[in-house]
This record gives structure tokens, C-alpha cells and sequence, in this order.
């Protein structure tokens, strides 16, 4: 490490170089405009009270698998960390790779929707868009690709209605909610949930944001921010940084009775796993007869390694691969090198299966 030059005209030039970096970051935050997500364009297929189902308008140019694929997101945040922008475009690459990408968005629940359960959710709505799809395409089957609670959504729909599920893709996917290293899962099983959900009826996202940046709350909440004072003057940069920072803060409500049964049921007493979980009737992971592939980063701080390889011999398929990603639950979407690894290898995977 280098000594610091504390020589009055080196501390006064870095001064004066710092005061001139902070002077053209204010006046790019004053000129940075509306911070856009979901760049690439798509067109409403489907609604039904808050949920909107969307494809993305395929390419011309692009050879279109047979099999369109359905991409189901979380409740907890908002579906366009998927397509945030468009060198950073998880959608994007695996249309690309020739898939026929449609997108569940849930939408912003209010106290209307305070006693929709998982069998509204899974048995429902979910159902409900594959069926619109299937119709539209003139099939019986179509693949999906779950992605953090979306995945378990969308493992306990195919053992469900394996019927029409061609193949599955879970993308960072808690099986076992009770790893030693899910510090999420330790916070959670001393939550009185009951209490919370009688309380508050839907669970406001404010404070589940402040739960997920709490598990890393130097990096999420301070370190991030200093390091914002050195792309301020990088108008690109900038940008970047707020359109993270838009998709962070953008936290729906939950709604309270589903919340309650997903808090109850898979972190607190672990059903999928070790079995019990009954939506509408009762789900077990050997439902899932389908070819899978079961994407996890290795650095993910919420969704732990162990956590999704769990489901490894607990389906009931024989046709289970598994893709590591060097990166974490976030950048497994965004990062340069997820984009030129990740999507690609999906699209093989399900086209080798199409």
C-alpha cells in the first residue's frame, strides 16, 4: 500500500480534484432523468385483478423454440430484475437463445387481496396464465423457468399439474429452508407470524426490505454508497447505480394470509422438504416428473448453495442437471458474466429437451 502524501499542496489537490468530482456528480444527479426498467418490448396477453401476464415481442430474426417458456418471478420483488436493462437483460439473452419468453408480473397487492392464499397464487393464477399460453400456442406443455420463491412457486405447480409442465428451470431456489448457513431462515424462525399477519394484515414491503438489507447491512447500506462518490461524474455510472437502487426499493406488499402460510409452512417447519405442505391438496417434490435444471449462484447470500442443491434425488425425475454460478443471488441476473453464461446455457438445455 502506498503511504499517503500528506504534503499541504498533494492534500490540497486532492481536495480540489474530489470538490470538482462532487460538482459534476450533483449536476448528473440534477440531469439523470427517469431511471427506465423493462427495456425490451412486450405486449399484455392476460390480467386478472392485480396480476398482468406479459410476452416479450419475439424477434424476427431469431429462431423461435417450439415451446414457449414462462418465467415466474417472486412476490416479494418486482419481475424487471429480469430485463433491468439492455446489456444486463436475462430476458434479452435467452431470446437470444431462441426462447419465446412470457412473464408473470403479480403486481401490487392491497387490502383486497389480504386473504388471497397459495392455492390463489399457484392453483389460480399461475394456473390460470399457463392455460392462456397453452391456448394461444396450441399445446398441451409449456417450460417454465422459476426464479427465487417464483422457483418454488413453480416446483410445487409442477408437482401439482405435472401434466402441463414440459420442462422446469429453477433459478436460485430455496428446497430446504432450514440450511445451518440461511441466516434468513434463523431471523424467520423466531418471527411470530400470527401475530404480524393479525396485526398487520398485508405485510408492507418496507419491512421486508429492511430485513433483506439488514443480513449484509455494511455492504448493502454503506458500503454501496461510498463507493457511489466514485462514479458520480460517470453519467452511465450513475444511472446503473439507480436503477439498482429503483428496483431495491420497489417492494410490493404481501398479501397477508399467503404470507403467513409461505413464513409458517416452508421456513418455519420446512414442508417442502421434509413433506405436510397441502396447496389445495398436498405437494411432493416426487410430483415433479419433468426434466429439470436447477441454476444457483454460490455466492447467494439468501438463497444458499445447499439450500437449492437439496432437491438433488428428491423428485421424481430422472432427467436433473445442475448449473453453478460463480456470483450471488443478484448478479446471477445481472452480471456480464451471467449473461454470457447463464441464459445461453438454458437455451441449450431446453432445446436439447424441446
Amino acid at each position: 500500500m502506498m503511504p499517503f502524501d500528506m504534503r499541504p499542496d498533494a492534500v490540497m489537490q486532492e481536495l480540489m480534484a474530489y470538490s470538482q468530482k462532487l460538482s459534476h456528480g450533483v449536476r448528473n444527479l440534477m440531469e439523470v432523468g427517469e431511471i427506465s426498467t423493462g427495456v425490451t418490448p412486450k405486449t399484455v396477453v392476460y390480467q386478472e385483478d392485480k396480476l398482468t401476464l406479459f410476452r416479450f415481442n419475439p424477434s424476427a430474426d431469431k429462431v423461435q423454440s417450439k415451446t414457449p417458456l414462462l418465467i415466474v418471478y417472486a412476490l416479494v420483488n418486482r419481475p424487471y430484475m429480469t430485463d433491468i436493462q439492455e446489456n444486463r437483460s436475462t430476458v434479452k439473452a435467452l431470446m437470444d437463445a431462441g426462447q419465446d419468453v412470457y412473464l408473470v408480473d403479480w403486481g401490487y397487492p392491497d387490502r383486497a387481496d389480504r386473504y388471497l392464499t397459495l392455492d390463489d397464487y399457484i392453483n389460480g393464477y399461475l394456473d390460470r396464465c399457463v392455460d392462456v399460453i397453452c391456448e394461444r400456442h396450441r399445446i398441451d406443455k409449456i417450460n417454465i423457468l422459476g426464479i427465487c420463491q417464483g422457483g418454488t412457486f413453480s416446483l410445487c405447480y409442477s408437482a401439482l399439474h405435472p401434466d402441463k409442465v414440459k420442462n422446469l428451470v429453477t433459478m436460485v431456489t430455496p428446497v430446504d429452508f432450514q440450511t445451518p448457513d440461511n441466516m434468513l431462515s434463523h431471523w424467520v424462525q423466531q418471527i411470530d407470524i400470527d401475530l404480524v399477519v393479525d396485526t398487520l394484515g398485508n405485510v408492507p414491503g418496507e419491512m421486508l426490505n429492511w430485513t433483506f438489507l439488514n443480513l449484509k447491512p455494511y455492504q448493502l447500506m454503506g458500503q454501496k454508497y461510498l463507493g457511489l462518490l466514485d462514479t458520480l461524474d460517470d453519467p452511465e455510472a450513475l444511472k446503473n447505480f439507480l436503477r439498482m437502487e429503483k428496483w431495491i426499493f420497489d417492494s410490493p406488499d404481501q398479501a397477508g394470509e399467503a404470507f403467513r402460510q409461505f413464513i409458517k409452512d416452508f421456513y418455519q417447519e420446512n414442508k417442502l422438504l421434509n413433506g405436510g405442505l397441502e396447496i389445495g391438496e398436498p405437494v411432493s417434490l416426487k410430483g415433479v416428473t419433468m426434466p429439470v435444471l436447477n441454476v444457483f449462484a454460490e455466492q447467494d447470500h439468501l438463497v444458499p448453495p445447499d439450500a437449492s442443491r437439496a432437491m438433488r434425488g428428491r423428485l421424481g425425475t430422472k432427467d436433473y442437471t445442475e448449473l453453478s454460478f460463480p456470483g450471488g443471488h443478484i448478479g446471477i441476473y445481472v452480471s456480464g458474466k451471467a449473461q454470457k453464461t447463464v441464459p445461453p446455457a438454458i437455451g441449450k438445455w431446453l432445446d436439447e429437451r424441446d
